[in-house]
């Protein structure tokens, strides 16, 4: 899986703050609420952008520096951490107002969402790190309209998206429009390769068609002339005939213009048709006449 819109989104979103107070407030409970420690004393993350964001919405700063660390579970990722106020509710009430919900989605996102792109497709994901958040955040999605897939991964639950127009809207929802766009690029550029790989094969099969109906043919004419001569054959016939014979890679339309006069695509293919039906004649245990043709 390709994570690289995961990281660039999460820092375009930390550094937009919402304009209405009470959806800084709602921001700022939900960060607390997802991003608690397990000892519930410190908001914690990997991202310095959203631990500027969490330490930027505190209305008191005094004694809540961030402190750095070096994690060895995640690759060597700081863990940034800042002290939890104490007037921050353990758990916030339930937002009463959509723009206030929606604002508690940016928050669960910035706290443990993933956006990414990869082989299979999109996706994007939600993963609580215990079942008391993994059911707010699943009301929360139930309450936005939004039904995510559920899974279990190391012992969590895991809700994740893979419709691009469901992402895409969510990611709008929660301001995330710098990721919309990579997500269309990304949409844009798969659909053209996809394109171009249809064309290249239905060409290459159009190809080979061609060259099993041309083969198919110089072997016909070339019974023909042993068994019954194209000197005993139409003018058409014998001129359509030799043409095969002297250009086998050609298309029938090429066929029909080195004709004279020039013929199309149909005309050739119908004079070729009459040599397959004299060769058919002439294959079978009862020989009939050979025939004119056009």
């Amino acid at each position: 899986m390709n994570e690289a819109l995961g990281p660039d989104t999460k820092d375009a979103l930390a550094r937009e703050l919402p304009q209405a107070a009470h959806c800084r407030r709602a921001l700022l409970l939900a960060l607390a609420y997802y991003g608690r420690d397990a000892r519930g004393e410190a908001f914690v993350t990997h991202r310095n952008a959203v631990a500027r964001l969490f330490w930027s919405l505190l209305e008191d700063r005094k004694g809540q520096a961030v402190a750095a660390t070096a994690t060895r579970a995640l690759r060597g990722l700081p863990r940034f951490s800042i002290p939890l106020p104490q007037a921050l509710p353990a758990q916030p009430p339930r937002p009463a107002h959509r723009c206030d919900r929606l604002a508690e989605l940016r928050a669960a996102f910035l706290v443990f969402g993933v956006v990414a792109t990869g082989a299979r497709g999109y996706h994007l994901e939600f993963a609580p790190p215990d079942p008391a958040r993994a059911r707010r955040l699943s009301s929360l999605l139930r309450a936005l309209g939004a039904s995510p897939h559920r899974s279990r991964r190391r012992g969590r639950d895991v809700f994740y998206f893979k419709d691009f127009q469901t992402i895409a809207d969510l990611l709008a929802r929660i301001g995330a429009h710098g990721a919309v766009l990579a997500l269309e690029d990304v949409r844009a550029l798969r659909e053209t390769k996809n394109r171009i790989h249809r064309l290249v094969n239905t060409e290459a099969a159009n190809l080979e068609r061609a060259a099993r109906a041309a083969a198919a043919q110089r072997q016909t004419i070339e019974y023909v002339a042993r068994v019954h001569g194209l000197r005993r054959l139409s003018r058409p016939l014998r001129e359509i005939a030799s043409l095969r014979l002297r250009f086998p890679g050609e298309s029938l339309a090429e066929l029909g213009r080195r004709c004279d006069p020039a013929i199309g695509k149909t005309t050739a293919s119908t004079r070729l048709g009459a040599i397959a039906r004299l060769a058919a004649r002439l294959r079978s245990p009862q020989q009939g006449q050979p025939g004119g043709g056009r």
